[in-house]
């Protein structure tokens, strides 16, 4: 069909007017709002690794096209440039669609109250105006030019259509190599991950996680040292128990008590000293007053604990096994497994934890962002890093004239607190993460998600404050998240139909 040469001219004229009304509101919209358009950029399953860039050059190429646009004699390239610009969002739809690990909430300037579906719809519009456009340019038609140069326009659009999806794919491949395995501390939050389902008031503060079973979780009681509040995975109270010992001469000072079902362990090391018993009865009997002191512990199995302690040689933490049975009792220590970075004792303080599914001790240093997995046996496995970057501890101590040392400022958190299950380990950060939302940042607690297994970061997750207050404490097990807040216990369910694929 042929088209008047003044319709032509008109016809293009429009498309162009339209792509500049649509990168000129679109390019303002953002800058405007550039912290909000940023932080969004950050939790795109394809850009967050390049979100600090792209989040200028975006604005930026929509108003330098606009402004070439008017340009007469470089409005063909200009329009060109365009539409490549508007297959490559094209294929940036697509992708998050079909292979991302999650779809983000839609959201932005004009196209605010659109669907995904009906963004892509909305660019495959514009994209189809500028080809119309550039095959019905005076330029490239036979009438004007060799008949040979319409082809090579198709050519040439094929051709741009092919790079600029190409460069999208590179871009998603590299993003996704990025976050999950050379994180520079950009977090993802993908929507309805763990959804809360229960709380409960306690009533008090002084509780703490003590262990689980598959369907009942334990808290223990700072106050009350010898008490036990069982409830169930939806915080039904199913009883509180007392343990009773076979001794009670000891000087506590500082009772833990854990849960490896069906038996429990209560034990001070300051004492020191290690009870055990069955869950069934909640009556433990005396295993060991070794002289073996601890700080902290977890049970690895029926006859044997980790702990962390401190080196009779240096002073500094260490990690160690304390194995008993009916005729035999066996303490094994590590005077590698934590790195000394200052005094290697508060540089190396943190969280112990063992995980039962991967047979593995994990320590998470409070200070700085490092993790090391080690076996029941101690032998080292790997050490692996949290996404932030504070790689040193960031502490001050004095020495006082007594020969003690303590922290001389607040010192600053890489990892608050934390827990592991399955093949995760759950972090609470104390640090904000690159183009994430101040007011966000303020008003939760962040949960970063680590796969242990696969060695990779996996994704992060927001839990919202009780009473103005966040987070103390957090319990996890394979399907279940549960956190003590202020005065009250809160459950999150995981959400497995909305689990990021990687």
């Amino acid at each position: 069909m042929k088209i008047a040469p003044p319709n032509r001219d008109y016809i293009i004229q429009i498309v162009c007017y339209l792509y500049i009304l649509l990168f000129v509101y679109a390019a303002v919209s953002k800058l405007l709002d550039f912290e909000n358009f940023q932080a969004q950029l950050g939790q795109s399953p394809l850009l967050s690794a390049f979100a600090g860039w792209v989040s200028w050059i975006v604005p930026v190429t929509e108003l330098v096209l606009s402004i070439v646009l008017l340009i007469k004699p470089l409005r063909l390239i200009a329009l060109f440039a365009s539409y490549l610009l508007m297959v490559m969002f094209s294929a940036y739809i697509f992708i998050i669609l079909h292979y991302s690990e999650f779809v983000p909430c839609s959201c932005g300037g004009i196209l605010e109250k659109m669907t995904w579906q009906q963004h892509l719809a909305f660019n495959l519009v514009f994209c189809f105006l500028a080809i119309v456009a550039l095959t019905i340019s005076p330029e490239n038609t036979p009438h004007h030019s060799n008949p040979r140069k319409k082809w090579a326009v198709l050519a040439s659009l094929v051709f741009g259509t092919t790079v600029a999806i190409c460069i999208m794919t590179f871009l998603f491949l590299q993003s996704e190599n990025i976050v999950h395995a050379q994180n520079n501390f950009v977090r993802r939050f993908p929507p309805h991950v763990y959804d809360k389902n229960a709380s409960l008031n306690l009533k008090y503060r002084d509780y703490y996680f003590a262990g689980a079973t598959d369907s009942i979780v334990f808290l223990g009681n700072y106050s009350s040292p010898l008490s036990i509040l069982a409830l169930d995975y939806n915080l039904k109270v199913l009883g509180n128990y007392k343990v009773t010992l076979d001794d009670y001469k000891f000087p506590f000072r500082s009772t833990q008590i854990r849960i490896a079902a069906p038996y429990f362990y209560l034990a001070d090391g300051t004492v020191p000293c290690i009870f055990k018993g069955k869950i069934s009865d909640w009556k433990a009997t005396i295993l060991t007053t070794n002289g073996t002191y601890f700080s902290t512990f977890v049970p690895v199995d029926t006859t044997k604990i980790a702990f962390r302690g401190k080196s009779s040689e240096s002073g500094e933490n260490i990690l160690g096994t304390i194995a008993t049975g009916p005729n035999h009792y066996n303490v094994k220590t590590s005077q590698k497994l934590l790195q000394k970075q200052i005094d290697g004792i508060f540089d190396t303080d943190g969280m112990l934890h063992y995980n039962p599914k991967l047979k593995s001790l994990i320590y998470l240093y409070y200070y700085r962002n490092q993790f090391v997995v080690a076996d029941q046996n101690l032998n080292l496995i790997r050490r692996g890093n949290t996404i932030d970057t504070t790689s040193h501890a960031k502490i001050r101590i004095s020495e006082l004239h007594n020969g003690d040392r303590k922290l001389s400022a607040p010192p600053n958190f890489a990892n608050k607190f934390s827990a592991t299950a399955g093949n995760h380990l759950y972090v609470n950060s104390g640090l904000r993460g690159r183009f994430e939302s101040a007011v966000q940042w303020k008003e939760t607690a962040v949960i970063d998600v680590y796969d242990i297994a696969k060695k990779t970061y996996s994704y992060s997750l927001p839990v919202y404050p009780v009473n103005n207050e966040k987070l103390h404490a957090i319990y996890a097990t394979e399907k279940r998240l549960f956190f003590l807040i202020d005065n009250a216990i809160v459950a999150y369910t995981l959400n497995e139909e909305n689990q990021p694929r990687h």
